[in-house]
């Protein structure tokens, strides 16, 4: 049918018009509403904006997100994904299609920060960054450490404090940064760089005290997690927090779960080392003691040998040596233990230097020792009778006989060899002043 003259209705509606009309009523219908479905033909333009279709079983919507909203999306949208969406819907003209603008986005089911969590967490992990093959060891004995955190933090304090408790004299260096909020990530970057770069940095600590994920979540960056992973200087990522991780932990060399803890470990070790040496100091004075006591008891014991009667004050006199260098090998231990107190305040003993001490030490001892024994040796009238050499005594093994002439006919005489002695009867002495005599007894 065709409409001609009168028939014409009175308004006839542009393809505009009716576009502008219906964008009005549904624009002002929708101003604010909640949406949920999964993306599908998601697209980033190089502008920065993003298009994506939001569907279900049944129908699909097209969306679209400014680059303005989709900066501030912590984790990154792809096809599949379900989520929920506020927004207000939107009529494009030049298509007359509706659409709704994003304005906010989370994952169904999860936060977006978990959910950017564990895709960064992935990522990293395919790039080998958590490779525990690639973690550096901290130093034996460190000297300076650097400290990235909040100048007015729990963290400093405690690390500080931990270190004067522990009486660990190390040179710590402070880069001040911010450890929450917007710039804090890039903060903490500069500081791991900076500190990289002065000579003599030993290990870095980087962290701050415990709050929630969103608090934390610096320390979750991709760009903390690359700088921590390219630093040339061993890094503890010390977040106060117990259970959860960041992505700095993983990919820090140690993680300490708090920063009293990061403070600990790089002076254990140390630490560990003078209670060595203590505990060597101790029992070096007891096998001092031990030994002493030993020659102590070999020394009464010659005494008390019929061969050392002519030499029994040369004995005292050794034996009281002795008791002289026992006191001066105690009082040298107790002196080695204060250097070493000394030393350990003062924070510049190495490993070669306490080595070397502790060998210095126990080879004067030593010295002394070898010295002692070998006067004792060379003094010792056994070294004569272990060759087969024996000795002879009268008057009842008191007197020693050293000329044929001291002895006569049916004089009882001991005979002293270097392992038991026998007593005999002279029976007779021949023209040469050789002995006979008869065997009476023996004793061992």
């Amino acid at each position: 049918m065709v409409l001609q003259g009168e028939n014409y209705p009175e308004k006839i509606f542009s393809v505009s018009e009716l576009t502008r009309l219906i964008k009005i009523e549904l624009e002002k219908a929708f101003p604010s509403i909640w949406v949920e479905g999964e993306i599908s033909n998601y697209h980033k333009h190089h502008s920065g904006h993003v298009y994506l279709t939001l569907k279900d079983e049944e129908s699909q919507l097209r969306a679209v997100m400014w680059r303005s909203s989709a900066q501030k999306i912590p984790f990154e949208m792809e096809n599949g994904l379900k989520v929920i969406c506020q927004g207000s819907v939107n009529v494009y003209e030049p298509r007359g299609e509706y659409q709704i603008i994003i304005e906010k986005i989370e994952p169904k089911g999860k936060g977006s920060l978990q959910l950017a969590f564990e895709q960064l967490k992935e990522k990293l992990y395919k790039e080998g960054l958590f490779d525990p093959a690639k973690k550096k060891k901290l130093p034996f004995l460190p000297k300076k450490i650097g400290v990235v955190t909040s100048p007015k933090g729990a963290a400093i304090i405690d690390i500080i404090k931990t270190l004067e408790r522990r009486y660990a004299r190390l040179h710590v260096m402070i880069y001040p940064a911010r450890v929450q909020g917007k710039g804090a990530a890039e903060e903490i970057v500069e500081g791991i760089q900076t500190l990289n770069s002065f000579p003599g940095i030993d290990v870095i600590i980087v962290g701050r005290g415990g709050g929630s994920i969103e608090d934390l979540w610096c320390f979750n960056e991709e760009i903390v997690a690359r700088a921590i992973y390219a630093s040339r200087v061993p890094i503890i990522s010390a977040v106060g927090h117990e259970i959860d991780f960041t992505i700095a932990d993983f990919v820090a060399d140690i993680r300490a779960s708090t920063p009293s803890a990061a403070a600990e470990m790089v002076i254990e070790k140390e630490e560990a080392l003078f209670d060595k040496v203590e505990n060597l100091l101790k029992r070096l004075e007891h096998r001092i003691r031990y030994v002493i006591q030993d020659y102590k008891q070999n020394i009464s014991d010659l005494i008390h040998h019929h061969g050392f009667q002519n030499f029994k004050i040369r004995l005292m006199n050794l034996a009281q040596r002795i008791d002289e260098l026992e006191m001066r090998s105690v009082n040298l231990v107790k002196k080695s233990q204060q250097e070493l107190l000394v030393i350990r305040s003062s924070a510049v003993l190495n490993e070669e230097r306490l080595f070397k001490f502790m060998l210095e030490k126990v080879g004067r001892l030593q010295s002394k020792w070898e010295r002692l024994s070998s006067e004792l040796h060379n003094l010792s009238p056994l070294n004569i009778l272990k060759k087969g050499y024996t000795l002879c005594w009268k008057d009842g093994a008191e007197k020693l006989i050293r000329n044929i002439e001291d002895i006569s006919l049916d004089e009882k005489v001991t005979v002293s060899f270097y392992k038991g002695e026998f007593v005999c009867s002279v029976t007779g002495i021949d023209k040469k002043k050789e002995i006979i005599s008869r065997v009476d007894h023996y004793k061992q």
